[in-house]
């Protein structure tokens, strides 16, 4: 978009700010309300000590408290202006509605990639997207809102969800700044889905939808200490979301607890006519919630994927004890089982990547009016044109590259997809799970949270054996794969993540369900500003 300076300068003071809280917010939410769960918001609710407005409110203070002032975490890039309204009208409805979702009435924050046809600007975090809103709810947007959620707000992101530079900064956008790691503030919450991570494990939000390509669910749920669930591809709708790759991208819940998870991926998933990927979304989506089974490791069948740990010790410390502990659960662990062609999946993963993303990107920004980019190509140029605002840190080096390449028909793109789906697939995860008649794999989520580096960049890639990251495979194939808090090292969580064959997210969420209830490892924040340092937001 051409823009002066000038008015560059002041849409940047603007986006940043946020929009003003509404008057009616009450002073200060209690914290059993900032980390209840959503079945004990309903029962508040069904009680009468509680509703949609004030809870709304109390959220919309946390957020002015803790995100914008205090530890100023940056998480949230937008509230969304009418959510006290919208709350009191789902109030004013409840008693009409007698067969209420699990989250009617709960506030929901969505990832800055997901569209929202109100008010709310849909970003990626660049600002070469914030001239207009989107004229239209995603397809998620419009599960959300028929179940009766609030939408809250938008959540800041690894801009562009971490694909235009290998050298950037998760959690960084022009638009929201840098995400902060809610348990230690000098710390990387990871990405991209870094906001919605950092939000829930604040108590900012009851729960959030991330995005995930490879690793942007699974890595910033677990160094925010949270649940996140990476599903099946296909399963929840990707219409209206800014893309990187039909090939690998899908949308899932991140929550504090597996139960809050699965309520909101029951929600979310199902068929849409706009995602053709979702044709078979209805066969397999269900209630999630009916899998929650405090015994649901007894009698699994679990393979350790020793190949993807060994890189990290406190990650391999957790993972120890997470073994011992599902099996004294009942559990079969067989230890270890090989994932074959692990190491063969990043080549052709990189290929398909850029391919899709320069189609996907193009198709999506059609859809788009009044932006003034149209095509990848425009993106590049608003970069070098914004370059103060846009790349004071890194570069568009992944942008240049999808530039380059061809349309889909061309063979470097289609054999690199048949590889990587296949080696992924049929002859990775699936050769892994028959091998021994498992129901799930098991690896270290991440090790703990490293140290936000605006210079350098990330020190962390998955799939990379020198750094760990275990979300590649269930990636590449389109797997599910579902992360769960295990511990914690220095103060900062650790995770394991489990993962399995296409369509297995009821086995996985009775799995991760049965190992959190004995587990208990989820533990709020406290905002120390280092490792070992003080708190700066004394009575969270």
């Amino acid at each position: 978009m051409n823009r002066s300076a000038v008015h560059l300068a002041t849409l940047v003071t603007a986006l940043l700010a946020g929009p003003a809280l509404a008057a009616e917010v009450p002073a200060t939410p209690p914290a059993d309300t900032a980390y209840a769960s959503i079945d004990q918001l309903q029962q508040r609710m069904q009680a009468g000590t509680l509703d949609s407005r004030q809870l709304t409110g109390q959220l919309l203070q946390r957020i002015e408290r803790i995100d914008r002032a205090g530890p100023s975490l940056h998480a949230v890039i937008e509230t969304n202006p009418d959510a006290l309204q919208l709350a009191g009208a789902l109030d004013a409805a409840r008693g009409a509605h007698d067969k209420r979702g699990p989250l009617y009435g709960i506030p929901v924050l969505l990832k800055d990639n997901i569209d929202t046809g109100d008010r709310m600007l849909t970003t990626a975090g660049s600002l070469a997207l914030a001239g207009a809103p989107a004229p239209h709810d995603a397809g998620l947007v419009e599960r959300l809102r028929k179940g009766g959620a609030l939408i809250l707000g938008k959540t800041n992101l690894s801009e562009w969800a971490n694909f235009r530079s290998n050298h950037a900064s998760s959690g960084w956008s022009a638009r929201g700044g840098q995400t902060k790691n809610p348990y230690v503030l000098d710390r990387n919450p990871c990405g991209s889905s870094a906001g919605s991570a950092a939000a829930v494990a604040a108590g900012l939000t009851t729960v959030a939808i991330g995005s995930e390509t490879d690793g942007s669910i699974i890595c910033p749920a677990a160094m925010n200490g949270i649940v996140g669930i990476k599903p099946t591809l296909g399963l929840v709708s990707r219409s209206g979301i800014v893309p990187i790759s039909h090939s690998q991208d899908t949308a899932g819940p991140m929550a504090r607890s597996v139960a809050d998870a699965a309520a909101l991926l029951s929600v979310i998933a199902g068929s849409d006519p706009r995602d053709p990927a979702t044709r078979d979304a209805d066969k397999h989506a269900t209630d999630y919630t009916k899998f929650l089974d405090p015994n649901g490791l007894k009698g699994k069948r679990i393979g350790v994927v020793r190949q993807l740990a060994g890189a990290e010790p406190n990650a391999d410390r957790v993972l120890e004890k997470s073994i011992a502990l599902m099996k004294a659960q009942g559990a079969i662990i067989v230890d270890p089982v090989k994932l074959p062609h692990l190491a063969e999946l990043g080549d052709p993963e990189i290929t398909v990547l850029l391919y899709d993303f320069k189609h996907d990107i193009n198709a999506y920004l059609a859809t788009r009016q009044g932006l003034g980019v149209k095509t990848l190509a425009d993106l590049i140029a608003f970069n070098r044109t914004h370059a103060s605002e846009e790349m004071p840190w890194f570069g568009q080096e992944l942008f240049e590259q999808a530039e380059e390449k061809g349309p889909l028909g061309d063979k470097a793109y289609t054999d690199a997809l048949a590889r990587a789906k296949r080696l992924s697939g049929p002859q990775g995860i699936d050769a892994a799970l028959k091998s021994q008649h498992l129901d799930a794999l098991l690896a270290p989520s991440w090790g703990p949270a490293f140290m936000t580096d605006p210079v350098l960049g990330d020190h962390i890639v998955s799939g990379d054996p020198t750094v760990g990251g275990a979300s590649q495979p269930a990636a590449v194939s389109g797997y599910p794969s579902i992360t769960v808090p295990a511990g914690f090292a220095h103060g900062l969580p650790v995770g394991i993540v489990l993962f399995g064959a296409q369509w297995s997210e009821p086995t996985l969420i009775a799995i991760a369900y049965g190992f959190e209830q004995h587990a208990q490892a989820w533990q709020p924040p406290r905002f120390l500003d280092t490792v070992d340092g003080k708190p700066v937001l004394p009575g969270r």
